[in-house]
């Protein structure tokens, strides 16, 4: 069972942001509508309640989504250096072309196709959209030893890894461990040229990062962030700006061990499917909602 089901980003626009992804990423809408008052406050976010959203969906039809709830700016929140959900990461089939079309594109590319000869299973890019979001664009070329990676069945496909930017690592894959019964991966020292550009450190420092799985399934990357990050600025009563929320499904929410924000409750449409839904906030106030499957 593949276990992530959605990301929730804070936007200006959501119809504009729906345009972008529509026309430069192929995605397409599934659901628009006003924020409701009990979901908001599931969250924690009651003061986001009335704000507009949208899902959408890659053009793969996967049922993953990504949805895009209107926010107001945050002046002093500046991407890949604050605590949180800190970067989305969509399969693609060809990343020389999706390269080709992201120069076009109001996406800015961060970080160019680059192949890593000790991890030749993946090339992958980055890019950074308007409403500040990191976008990491990935081919893959096969499965690692023990876990599986998907392939991308339309150029543009869907979400399957979240990245979350720690302040303490090891406590974070505690947590996960702890409340969600979701076990470490594997734990590595890599030099990242991304992190290390944001924070002005040498391109071949190393950052140690791990993985969150599920049988041979990936599906969150955790990174210890450098001491000069800082917790992210946000609005009292709003969803943080950025990526905001991990929705995962979970087989039985009553095994959960982490505390609710509100009791889970029963919600409709296409990313719940009538399914028992609440969240919880992880280490360093990461919102992580949870969708059983059964």
């Amino acid at each position: 069972m593949k276990l992530l089901r959605a990301a929730t980003l804070t936007v200006a626009d959501p119809e504009a942001t729906a345009t972008r992804y529509g026309q430069w990423l192929d995605y397409s809408i599934v659901e628009r509508g006003i924020l409701p008052v009990g979901l908001a406050t599931a969250w924690g976010c009651p003061d986001s309640a009335g704000r507009a959203y949208i899902i959408m969906r890659p053009a793969s039809g996967a049922a993953v989504f990504l949805r895009f709830v209107a926010g107001d700016p945050v002046p002093d929140y500046r991407p890949l250096r604050t605590f949180g959900w800190a970067a989305l990461e969509i399969c693609v089939q060809d990343v020389m072309k999706v390269n080709e079309r992201m120069l076009e594109s109001p996406f800015q590319i961060i970080g160019p196709p680059r192949r890593n000869d000790g991890l030749p299973t993946i090339h992958p890019m980055q890019v950074r959209g308007p409403d500040g979001e990191i976008v990491y664009l990935t081919q893959i070329n096969s499965d690692l030893p023990a876990f599986d990676l998907p392939r991308a069945d339309s150029l543009i496909d869907k979400l399957f890894i979240l990245v979350m930017a720690c302040s303490d690592m090891v406590a974070s894959i505690d947590w996960f461990g702890t409340a969600v019964g979701l076990p470490l991966g594997e734990r590595l020292d890599i030099p990242y040229t991304m992190l290390s550009a944001a924070f002005g450190l040498p391109a071949e420092h190393k950052h140690t990062i791990s993985t969150i799985v599920h049988d041979r399934d990936i599906f969150l990357e955790l990174d210890q962030y450098p001491p000069a990050a800082t917790p992210r600025p946000a609005h009292a009563g709003q969803l943080p700006p950025g990526i905001a929320i991990c929705t995962l499904s979970h087989p039985d929410l009553s095994m959960v061990r982490g505390d609710w924000i509100t009791p889970p409750v029963r919600r409709d449409g296409p990313l719940y499917d009538g399914r028992l839904t609440g969240t919880l906030t992880a280490p360093d106030g990461t919102l992580l909602e949870l969708v059983q499957s059964g």
